[in-house]
């Protein structure tokens, strides 16, 4: 079946691929290298922060965090969302630490500010918040609490370049975050992803754990020499400090991050246009229409049946693929990361599940998100919604 509407159209331009093309006509260095280095350089000042390292995905940058919140905080717990993508979560396993379940906001898809707040305490290395779809996740009581504690923030912006926070961007809040250059994201380097932060022990940490944990990946002479006289033995080219892997990127991804910065902000612009025209077509008595728009930049549509009833969603699905529409159930990641066999003997039992974690439930079991891009015409979103809307005598 041709999809007529499918969660993202092409965003690799033709005018990306001339840079690469441009790019190869000499004899260029492919690996990471001068582009590299001016796409951390140029995506740090459009973020607001100092320092930014590019890796080969998201989902690295999630594990390198992690890592780093491990090594420079100690062991403990870190509070997780259960509404997120599942290297958020693995990425805390892998570096050794505990993580801590919270609910969702309805409004924001992102962790419940109070039961954050309420789940702090002394052995709380981080919290690790994920900016949902391009909602805002952020909560002033929150952002308050975690400065009096001093418990560092990591914000996942994976799916929420240029989502702001009283006119600040997301990203801009915590000790670090994460983001995603994905096919399907805001904007894309095929694969990647990027750390950005102010913090230079963290940054330098970074930078080591991206490539081997190797000590010669700092760029702070005085933070390489403290681990050159620690370790008089070794060849001080070749000082593994942490165990890792190589999460490098290359030349050719940093050209296209490059050219597709450029047209980042309009792009999102058109994304937000998109968003409150679909929202305003939809039926709010079927789904969903309550969120919180104010600094949001939407990739996707989200979109909740009111009612958990298995017959109406069963007939929801059933229509979206009769018309080709692309679509996810659970609405991201593969709905509630606590019904994944990786958690097993980890999460809560799952008869406790809906109990406990209700709002991200309802959501794993009726919601879905739809894709939203700059190419989507007002034409197609007001077919896309009468469609939608049509479910009541479908």
């Amino acid at each position: 079946m041709t999809l007529r509407l499918p969660l993202m159209e092409n965003n690799i331009t033709a005018e990306d691929r001339a840079a690469v093309i441009e790019f190869l006509r000499g004899d260029p260095i492919l690996t990471q290298s001068e582009n590299v280095r001016a796409f951390e350089q140029e995506w740090s000042q459009w973020l607001g922060l100092q320092r930014s390292v590019f890796v080969n995905s998201g989902a690295s940058a999630n594990f390198i965090t992690m890592a780093a919140v491990r090594h420079l905080y100690g062991p403990g717990e870190v509070i997780v969302p259960t509404l997120t993508w599942v290297s958020d979560i693995a990425s805390v396993l892998a570096a050794g630490l505990t993580p801590v379940f919270m609910d969702v906001n309805p409004r924001t898809l992102a962790m419940e500010p109070g039961q954050v707040i309420a789940a702090l305490n002394q052995n709380t290395r981080a919290v690790f918040l994920t900016h949902c779809q391009g909602f805002d996740g952020l909560d002033d009581a929150m952002l308050t609490e975690l400065k009096r504690r001093n418990i560092p923030l990591i914000e996942d912006v994976c799916e929420s370049h240029g989502a702001t926070h009283h006119g600040k961007k997301a990203g801009t809040f915590g000790l670090a975050a994460n983001f995603s250059f994905y096919f399907a994201h805001h904007m894309s380097t095929i694969e990647g992803g990027m750390i950005s932060t102010d913090d230079e022990d963290f940054y330098q940490a970074c930078r080591m754990l991206r490539s081997h944990g190797m000590v010669r990946e700092s760029d702070n002479p005085t933070f390489r020499k403290k681990w050159e006289e620690a370790n008089p033995d070794l060849n001080p080219k070749f000082i593994f400090a942490w165990p890792t892997g190589n999460f490098r990127s290359t030349e050719i991804n940093a050209v296209i991050g490059r050219n597709q910065l450029k047209r980042l902000d309009a792009n999102n612009r058109q994304r937000t246009e998109n968003f409150r025209l679909f929202l305003s077509l939809i039926d709010p008595e079927l789904y969903w229409t309550d969120y919180k728009l104010e600094g949001s930049v939407n990739y996707a549509f989200p979109l909740v049946l009111r009612k958990a009833d298995d017959s109406l969603r069963d007939r929801l699905m059933a229509l979206m693929d009769a018309n080709g529409i692309e679509h996810r159930r659970g609405n991201a990641g593969g709905g509630n990361q606590l019904r994944q066999p990786y958690l097993h003997g980890i999460a809560p039992a799952k008869a406790d599940i809906p109990r406990q974690f209700p709002v991200v439930d309802h959501i794993h079991f009726y919601g879905f998100y739809i894709g939203n891009y700059p190419t989507l015409e007002e034409a197609r979103i007001r077919w896309l919604c009468d469609i939608l809307n049509s479910l009541r005598t479908a």
